[in-house]
């Protein structure tokens, strides 16, 4: 018999955790940008009007007006889809919240290929690189939902600007209550000296059944959740490449400027090491989630390829 995997939707843990801090916490305000109801937004703005305000299609006057709110002594949460959160007021973002150090969360969702049938150009596929080239901000990427739920809670409670990363899909949900997310530390789920895969967001899920795969074939691998890209759990990077000689990153992002290039650039400055990406390295198309995941190579089979790969570079 198959078992069953609980899933979840982050977006949807998302709304449900920020109304619940909105409870405790009267200086939190949200901002939205026309799609609270996919966001989850919506569940803050029905029970705190007062402290709600959807903004329209205007992405870029809700950054400005989140950094008016964060100058006057409240906590701002700004949500929209990510490809709109992040590209289209890029500017105000750099110059009214990351150059002001303000007290800004932006959480996005339904990034990545998996948002789908929407197309390529919907996908954010470049966020990550965006949001991690400003300075002041801390940037996470949770890979389930009781981690969503502590990294919202930790932006909640941490001073500075925040980008959190969410999905569109429900997703496997691989911690339990005794799960602490603490930011700028990465989390070991498995060890193993031939090989460590790095991962965040939805492809943690991926890397623990690559994982259990290699291991039948008496291939252990380290798994790292990186769920906090920004700050950068350095020591861990450095600690699994001397470990196990070989490294394997995988995230739902562009090659480019997200998980994998942050890794790479720590190992060339501390621990040259032998690197496979499991990444995106084109724009996507329509279709559902789990067929691109298959086409671009996101998925399990694609990490243990990969791995397999990097072994044979180590040796």
């Amino acid at each position: 018999m198959v078992q069953k995997v609980a899933t979840a939707a982050t977006r949807e843990v998302f709304g449900k955790t920020l109304l619940e801090l909105g409870r405790r916490n009267r200086d939190i305000v949200v901002l939205g940008a026309d799609l609270n109801k996919s966001t989850f937004a919506n569940l803050f703005g029905k029970e705190f009007p007062e402290r709600f305000f959807d903004l329209g299609a205007a992405e870029q006057n809700m950054m400005s007006m989140a950094s008016g709110f964060a100058s006057s002594g409240k906590i701002p949460f700004c949500t929209t889809f990510a490809v709109f959160g992040t590209g289209r007021p890029f500017d105000q973002i750099r110059v009214s919240i990351a150059q002001q150090n303000a007290n800004v969360k932006i959480v996005c969702t339904h990034a990545g290929i998996t948002v789908g049938e929407d197309g390529a150009s919907a996908q954010s596929i470049e966020d990550l690189s965006l949001m991690t080239s400003l300075p002041t901000f801390n940037v996470i990427v949770p890979a389930d939902g009781p981690e969503t739920m502590q990294a919202v809670q930790a932006a909640a409670e941490t001073k500075g600007p925040f980008y959190i990363r969410l999905s569109r899909s429900a997703t496997p949900v691989i911690h339990n209550e005794s799960h602490h997310f603490q930011l700028g530390k990465a989390e070991q789920l498995r060890d193993g000296s031939d090989a460590t895969i790095i991962a965040c967001g939805i492809l943690v899920a991926a890397a623990l059944e690559a994982a259990d795969t290699l291991r039948q074939e008496g291939i252990n691998c380290r798994v790292l959740n990186m769920a906090s890209l920004k700050p950068l759990d350095e020591d861990a990077i450095e600690a699994a490449a001397r470990r196990t000689g070989a490294i394997v990153t995988a995230e739902e992002h562009y090659i480019h400027g997200g998980l994998g290039s942050l890794v790479a650039g720590v190992l060339a400055r501390t621990e040259p090491t032998p690197m496979e990406f499991v990444a995106l390295t084109r724009y996507g198309e329509s279709g559902k989630a789990e067929q691109l995941l298959e086409k671009y190579g996101l998925t399990a089979k694609h990490v243990s390829t990969a791995v397999r790969k990097v072994i044979q570079r180590k040796r």
